[in-house]
């Protein structure tokens, strides 16, 4: 007869997503993974496979979360474009905060720390992106549909541009402690839509 799980996998894994965000793949030891998930070495290995395993499993939690409130911010009715500036004012002002400025993004953590050298955590981080950069270039479509951008403007190089803009925000909203270099920044950008 098969044993029961003592704990929750769900928020195990929410645990170790949440550890991983904090000190990154490297810093992160089993040990630390055990002690912040309060399971044991066997159990965690048996739910999820070893550390990279966990690792891949944390980062797929991290966009699904993040992807599906993406989606609803940007692909509410009415105007598109000023979602897109919600958007782009909500990552500027997360990136300079003191209490997640030091975090940054997960997948942004992962592109610096593991993208040139994992192949797993580099498809994740591509799809990421190009999640990311679909759902821009859809709202800034509809946006210049309904005469709110200016003719002329390309919508999927803006969606990239804004794409490479919200992960910059996030690096050095993470390193800089002067909220207003990722503010001016988020701005200036901004105006590119007028």
């Amino acid at each position: 007869m098969a044993r029961t799980k003592e704990f929750d996998p769900d928020a195990a894994l929410q645990s170790a997503l949440e550890l991983f965000w904090d000190r990154g793949y490297e810093a992160t030891s089993m040990a630390d993974l055990v002690e912040r998930l309060g399971i044991g070495r066997a159990s965690i290995y048996a739910t999820f496979g070893n550390k990279h395993e966990l690792y891949l499993k944390a980062l797929d939690r991290y966009n699904e979360d993040r992807d599906a409130a993406l989606l609803r911010e940007l692909s509410q009715p009415g105007p598109a474009l000023p979602a897109v500036r919600a958007l782009v004012r909500r990552f500027a002002a997360e990136a300079g905060s003191g209490d997640r400025r030091g975090r940054g993004c997960f997948v942004t953590n992962t592109a610096a720390e593991l993208g040139a050298h994992d192949p797993a955590s580099a498809r994740r981080v591509g799809a990421s992106w190009d999640h990311i950069e679909t759902l821009l270039h859809s709202a800034l479509v509809r946006a210049g549909a309904r005469g709110e951008l200016p003719a002329g403007r390309d919508p999927r190089a803006l969606a990239r541009m804004l794409l490479v803009l919200l992960q910059g925000l996030r690096v050095v909203g993470k390193a800089s402690d002067d909220p207003g270099r990722v503010r001016d920044a988020a701005e200036q950008a901004l105006r590119l839509l007028d």
